[in-house]
């Protein structure tokens, strides 16, 4: 669970402390700099007021068992749309190919899936289609779980039903169980609203996104094994104000883009995280808190840039053991189209050529950052193979 943040602590640590790498600077420098100093502390602030789990999650969402005392039991078919219209607890077992769980209720129901050893393969469509309900429950009991589409998603109308499980309504994953789903043409879980995940086993492989979300993904427990020939964890909407959340869980992910991306919003406060990709960790306002997190990326490790109104572009450690490794060429371990505040945690990056960049400023006010095997007492701006440069801003 999140753990509860001292903010006068984190603001004054960040108000006090003095700018990093600067050399001549100006009134109008200072005022900007001052200005987007502002902004950040209020968000720091604003986070950790609204971001607390009981504000996230309700009792429903992390009950990991459902009560199935009054439940339908559904055996999935071939060749079969099973039709789910009323609130109520339903458990789906058995295997079918070209088969679709269609929740088309009424737009206060709650509907629980339960995924009792149920296997499903399709060519072309949804194996659970969530038309509508107010929220919908897959939980997975003490069972392993598979759901497949193996071609190229067939629209619904004007509806691009382009995940094995596709959701226009709330999404709660948990249980006890394992959930397999492989996409071969698309994405491999979609919300189309906000996804809650607290419990359970998912091991995805995607041809897009493994899990996609437009408003918010919020993430407290389970075991992610992810694949994906685009981003692991995805979070974006039309307003571009996509927020992720992550109190929790373990996480493999190896992507060929983003291991996790939200466009405005990326936040952890817990969890284990393995990271393969293209760039690890990428949101317009970046703040880490705690947990275990390990990036091999082939581009920037961590990367802010300003991809939403809502907040500035920053990147914000609290805490937490991160471990950042990049490859050869243009790349950064630690990337923000804003500023970069290091207020704790232990940093230890790997860099060919530049361990940090940053737009504005740059504060390392506790902590420890070690590049390249070398603890370092500021936040340098590049680095050079075999050492730290003391250059200016892109220097390499």
């Amino acid at each position: 669970m999140k753990k509860t943040y001292l903010t006068s602590i984190i603001l004054s640590a960040v108000i006090v402390a003095s700018m990093a790498g600067c050399g001549n600077i100006t009134s109008t420098d200072k005022t900007n700099a001052e200005t987007s100093k502002e902004i950040i502390t209020e968000q720091i602030a604003e986070l950790s007021y609204n971001t607390s789990s009981d504000e996230i999650f309700t009792e429903r969402d992390l009950e990991q068992t459902a009560d199935t005392s009054e439940s339908q039991s559904i055996t999935v078919a071939d060749n079969k749309t099973i039709d789910i219209t009323e609130e109520g607890v339903y458990v789906i077992s058995g295997t079918a190919e070209n088969c679709t769980i269609n929740i088309n209720a009424d737009e206060n129901a709650k509907v629980q899936l339960v995924l009792d050893g149920v296997s499903i393969t399709n060519n072309d469509f949804p194996a659970i289609y969530v038309v509508s309900a107010d929220k919908v429950f897959v939980t997975t009991t003490e069972s392993e779980n598979t759901l497949k589409v193996s071609g190229e998603f067939t629209a619904d109308g004007e509806t691009n039903t382009d995940a094995v499980i596709f959701s226009k309504e709330d999404l709660v994953l948990n249980g006890t169980g394992t959930l397999n789903v492989t996409s071969d043409y698309g994405n491999g879980i979609t919300c189309k609203d906000e996804m809650k995940i607290t419990g359970g086993t998912y091991n995805v492989s995607s041809a897009l996104d493994a899990f996609e979300a437009n408003d918010s993904i919020s993430i407290s427990d389970g075991k992610f094994n992810i694949t994906s020939n685009k981003d692991g964890i995805h979070c974006e909407n039309d307003e571009l104000e996509g927020t992720i959340t992550i109190t929790g869980g373990t996480f493999e992910i190896n992507a060929v883009s983003d291991g996790i991306q939200a466009s405005a919003l990326l936040q952890i406060d817990s969890g284990d995280l393995n990271i393969t990709a293209a760039e690890g960790l990428e949101a317009t306002y970046i703040l880490i808190n705690d947990g275990n997190i390990t990036i091999d990326a082939s581009d920037d490790g961590i990367n802010a840039s300003a991809n939403s109104g809502s907040y500035e572009a920053a990147i914000v450690i609290n805490g937490g053991d991160i471990n950042v490794a990049v490859g050869q060429g243009d790349t950064d371990a630690i990337d923000s189209n804003g500023s970069i505040f290091v207020n704790g945690g232990t940093i230890n990056v790997t860099a060919q050529m530049s361990s940090f960049d940053y737009d504005k400023t740059a504060e390392f006010n506790g902590g420890t950052i070690i590049v390249n095997g070398q603890e370092v007492s500021e936040i340098p701006q590049s680095m050079m193979r075999g050492g730290i440069g003391g250059g200016k801003h892109r220097g390499f």
